[in-house]
C-alpha cells in the first residue's frame, strides 16, 4: 500500500513538473512585446519642445565652457547619446564620442538640464527613442581660437580684408519658413534607394554644410554615413534644397556652417 501511494506521489510529482516545465517553454517560445524597447528610426521623431532652433538657442545660451579645459586649450565636438522616453523626458545620457573629461560632463550636463521632448511615434503609439546630437566647443577668442557655438551652428565667418574670421553670430541661420517647414520638404522630396530600401536599411545621415550670406548652401559633405545609396540622397537633397535666411553679424549677412541629420525611415 505504501509503496503504491510513493508511485502514485512520484507521478503525481512529475507531471507536475512536465506541466510547469512545458508552460515555461510556451512563456519563452510566445514572449509579449517588449514595453520598453528603444528605437533608433521611427515613423514620427521625437523634437524638442519649442523646435529644433529653440533647442539650439538653449544649448547656446546655457553652455558653460569648462575651466579646465579653456586654460589647456581644449576645443572640439562631443557626441551625446541619449533616450527620449514616452513622457517626453530623457535618460541614458552618455558622451558616445569621449573628447575631454572636462568637456564630456559639461555636454552631458547641457543635455540632462534641458527641455522636454515630444515623445516619437511609431504605428500611432508613443515609444522611446534614441537620439545623438553633436555639442561643439570653440574656444573664445583670446583664448586660441573662435567664440564657443552649440553643436547645430558650427561657425560664422564674416570676411576681412587679411581673411575669414570665424565669429559668433548674433542671428544663427535658418530656414525660410522655419525648422519644420525645411523637414517637411525633405520628407516630400525624398527618394528612398532602391538598395537601402532592399536590405532594410534605415535611419539618419548627418550632413554639414555652409549657408552662404545670400542664403544659399554649398561645400556639402558628410559627417555621418549609412551607405546602400542613403548618402548619395541625404546630399542631393541638401545640395537641391530652398535657401536659407543667411546668418548675420551686427547687421550684417555672414557665412555659416550647418550640420543636420537627414531621416530615412521605411513605412
Amino acid at each position: 500500500m505504501r509503496s503504491t501511494f510513493r508511485r502514485f506521489s512520484l507521478l503525481l510529482a512529475l507531471s507536475t513538473a512536465a506541466l510547469t516545465a512545458a508552460q515555461a517553454q510556451q512563456k519563452l517560445k510566445y514572449p509579449k512585446q517588449q514595453a520598453d524597447q528603444i528605437y533608433d528610426a521611427v515613423a514620427k521623431p521625437a523634437v524638442p519642445a519649442g523646435g529644433l532652433q529653440a533647442y539650439a538657442n538653449y544649448l547656446e545660451k546655457n553652455q558653460q565652457y569648462p575651466t579646465a579645459a579653456l586654460q589647456a586649450g581644449r576645443d572640439g565636438t562631443v557626441e551625446v547619446s541619449f533616450v527620449v522616453e514616452k513622457s517626453g523626458s530623457v535618460s541614458n545620457v552618455v558622451a558616445k564620442t569621449p573628447l575631454d573629461p572636462a568637456l564630456d560632463a559639461e555636454a552631458i550636463r547641457l543635455i540632462k538640464a534641458g527641455p522636454k521632448w515630444t515623445p516619437a511615434e511609431n504605428k500611432g503609439a508613443k515609444v522611446r527613442q534614441r537620439i545623438t546630437i553633436p555639442i561643439s566647443f570653440r574656444l573664445p577668442l583670446g583664448a586660441g581660437g573662435p567664440a564657443p557655438a552649440t553643436g547645430m551652428n558650427d561657425e560664422s565667418q564674416p570676411e576681412k580684408k587679411d581673411g575669414p574670421t570665424i565669429v559668433k553670430a548674433e542671428q544663427p541661420a535658418r530656414p525660410v519658413g522655419g525648422t519644420d517647414a525645411f523637414f517637411e520638404w525633405i520628407q516630400k522630396n525624398q527618394r528612398y534607394p532602391a538598395l537601402a530600401r532592399k536590405k532594410n536599411i534605415q535611419g539618419k545621415v548627418l550632413v554639414e554644410f555652409m549657408v552662404q550670406k545670400d542664403g544659399s548652401l554649398t561645400d556639402v559633405k558628410l559627417v555621418k554615413r549609412l551607405g546602400a545609396g542613403l548618402d548619395e540622397e541625404a546630399l542631393r537633397l541638401i545640395k537641391a534644397a530652398p535657401k536659407w535666411e543667411p546668418a548675420t553679424y551686427k547687421g550684417e549677412p555672414v557665412k555659416q556652417k550647418m550640420v543636420l541629420p537627414v531621416l530615412f525611415t521605411l513605412l
